[in-house]
């Protein structure tokens, strides 16, 4: 039998591989049998997965549970994957594709944290409907504000916030609701807004902006107090408190 070089072999062995593909398109445009056709030929076996989109959720633990191996096919049913992984708290929606010859790639969105709240065995992530994320704040980095329970209206303008004016959002540090049911912020001044434009840093983080708020405040009202911020910052004043509880206003009170 004939050995063939180096090259020629490399170059049959890509042509292989094409016609595969071909193959494999030629088919999918067959009816149903085609995919269930495909999955016995062992060129489309799994060889690798692809996970886009992660943020907190554990690729290992994605992976799990999808319960594949490299001995099925990229062909088979994918609703039936993507049903497993959507079952993961962390999840909020999944489509599995395919990247051939032997790649499925995982697109997901995650329901992301928006607070930390008191819980057996201390803080726990929760996203804006208030469920518990299993995310490890010992083992994941997370800057989000603490409330005192997990009050859906306060989260749910976390979320808006956290959506809309993200800066704003990774400068509240607590929220808590104050009688009769007004709310109450504090949040970390910028650098040259809350502290006059001349504190240093040490000062700025032991001196929290409060903000005051009445309930159901909206994310855009509570984006008011940023104009503001940015005036007195250019006037050098020291602010401690702006209220949004007066119509169509901002109150400040300086140091």
């Amino acid at each position: 039998m004939r050995r063939l070089p180096v090259m020629e072999w490399m170059r049959a062995l890509a042509w292989r591989g094409a016609g595969a593909v071909l193959a494999a398109l030629l088919v999918l445009g067959a009816p149903w049998w085609g995919p269930r056709l495909l999955s016995h030929l062992s060129y489309f076996q799994l060889r690798r997965v692809e996970i886009d989109g992660r943020r907190y959720v554990s690729a290992r633990e994605l992976v799990a549970r999808m319960r594949v191996d490299t001995g099925m096919s990229i062909w088979t049913d994918l609703a039936a994957i993507e049903r497993r992984v959507a079952s993961d708290p962390q999840v909020q929606s999944v489509t599995i594709g395919r990247k051939l010859p032997g790649t499925l790639v995982v697109h997901i969105t995650e329901n992301l944290p928006v607070a930390f709240v008191p819980g057996r065995g201390g803080l726990h992530a929760v996203d804006a409907d208030g469920g518990v994320l299993p995310i490890d704040p010992t083992r994941v980095s997370l800057d989000l504000p603490v409330l005192t329970a997990p009050d859906t209206g306060l989260l749910v303008l976390l979320a808006r916030l956290r959506d809309r004016f993200p800066g704003l959002f990774d400068r509240i540090s607590t929220v808590r609701r104050a009688p009769p049911d007004d709310l109450t912020f504090w949040l970390t001044p910028t650098t040259a807004g809350g502290a006059g434009g001349r504190a240093s840093s040490a000062e700025s983080r032991s001196t929290p902006l409060v903000v005051l708020a009445l309930p159901g405040v909206s994310a855009h009202r509570f984006a008011d107090i940023l104009p503001v911020e940015r005036d007195l910052a250019r006037r050098h004043a020291r602010v401690t408190e702006l209220d949004l509880r007066y119509r169509d206003q901002v109150i400040a009170r300086l140091q």
